[in-house]
This record gives structure tokens, sequence and C-alpha cells, in this order.
């Protein structure tokens, strides 16, 4: 087990690629705290990780409140003393042109997608510092590196959580905090099957120049992030590790 007896907050974890690396985390033998806004979802995701360890558990929380992170850092060093790992994911879209979006649209994603994540980075230093050390993976996407239609307020939270890993990496890599990103391509998580659903976008327009054809599953941008939460990756900071099916290369 790579993860066995680590404990682990996973933002966004109950359902799409949260949910996966929540489940993978919880597989590979951590104790594994997943934050969510969705309440129904998260009991269900709770019940589904304690059948791999009983400790598991759900916190409802928004994570672009400081107040509620406190709740969260406050619970977790009550129940479990530290933290080894935080997988900042909680994240949403918009898709619409820079003339179409509206000034409460752009704060509300540049909130959730880009304060969010550096509250979480932010409350779990200070608990990895007291431990002697931690990995923090923060969930960009590869519209922090390529531009692509009609994702101006998506692109720029993303670009924002990109540099600000490397920032963080940085300051906290001689503490032996380590701090990297992710940078998805088109995977069909829940979020994305709907906004197909609605009609906003279609499947073929998302893997247009993918090479390999295809969205990825959570379950694949999950592995790569158990690799960068694990000792596997303990010489690997301020990365961005892209996991695309070749889009960025095409």
């Amino acid at each position: 087990m790579q993860l066995k007896n680590k404990i682990a907050i996973v933002t966004g974890g109950s359902m799409g690629i949260g949910q996966a690396a929540a489940t993978r985390f919880a597989q590979e033998g951590a104790k594994v705290t997943v934050v969510d806004i969705a309440e129904s979802e998260g009991r269900e995701t709770e019940w589904a990780l304690r059948q791999h360890d009983p400790e598991c558990l759900f916190i409802h929380s928004d994570v672009t409140k400081e107040s509620d992170w406190l709740r969260v850092m406050n619970t977790v060093e009550k129940n479990y003393g530290h933290l080894d790992i935080l997988f900042n994911n909680a994240g949403t879209n918009l898709i619409k042109t820079a003339t179409e979006i509206k000034e409460e649209e752009w704060d509300r994603i540049i909130t959730l997608n880009l304060k969010g994540i550096f509250f979480g980075a932010k409350h779990s230093v200070n608990m990895m510092l007291k431990a002697g050390g931690g990995s923090i993976i923060n969930t960009a996407s590869t519209t922090a590196l390529i531009g692509l239609p009609k994702m101006p307020v998506y692109s720029a939270s993303k670009g924002g959580i990109l540099a600000l890993t490397r920032q963080l990496a940085v300051d906290y890599s001689p503490h032996n905090i380590r701090v990297n990103c992710i940078c998805p391509g088109a995977t069909l998580t829940p979020l994305v099957q709907r906004e197909i659903d609605l009609g906003l976008v279609t499947a073929e327009a998302l893997i247009h120049g993918v090479p390999m054809g295809r969205f990825a599953k959570p379950s694949e941008i999950a592995a790569a992030v158990l690799f960068l939460a694990s000792d596997d990756a303990s010489y690997v900071t301020g990365t961005a590790l892209v996991v695309d099916g070749g889009r960025t290369a095409h």
C-alpha cells in the first residue's frame, strides 16, 4: 500500500476526479477526509470509503470560506493529529466568451477555483509544518498551458493555480512540503457530462485534437494524483503533471 496510515484531505471529493482520487487513496491505505459542498453525494462517498477504512469521513464545507477551512483543519487535527496529503481539487467551469461573462460570474469562478485552492494550501501548510512535511496536489488544467474556446475565466483561474503551485513549492520545499499540480485534459466527469447534456459543448469538440481520440476516465487522472501524493514522487515538486492524451503535444 503506497499511502498506508497517511492522512489525506480531498476537496471536491464527492464526484468525478476528486471521488476517484479519494477512492484510490483509501485503497492504498490512507485515512481520507472528503470536503465538499454537495451533502448527499459526500455522504455516499463517505460510506463507500469506509469500506476501505472506517475512519474515513466527509465534512460538508465551502472551500471559498476561510472559516470553513479552519473548521476542517480543526476536525482533521482532532481526529488524526496531523495531515500528510492535500488534494486541492474543488472547482468548476464556465463556458462563455469574455464578452458574455458578467462580473459576478468572473468573481464566482475565480473565488472557487483559485481562492479556494489558496485557502486549502495555506491551512494545510500550517499543519504540515508541524508534522515535518507533506504533499499538496492542486488541480489545474491543460487550459493553464494552451488556449481553448470559450473558457477565459476558467483558463485564468487554472493559470493562476499553476503559478501559485510553483511559488508555494519554492517557499515550502525546504520544509519537506512538496507542492505540485495536475493538469488534466478532457475528462468525462459528471460536470462535463452535464455540460454536454445541456448543449453547452459537444463531446466531439472536447476531444478534438486529442491524439488518443477519447476522454480520460477520472480513475486515470486519479492514478497520476496518487503518484504525486506518494513517496515515489519524493523528488518531485513545483511541477505540472499533464495527463491529457497528448492534447498539448499536438
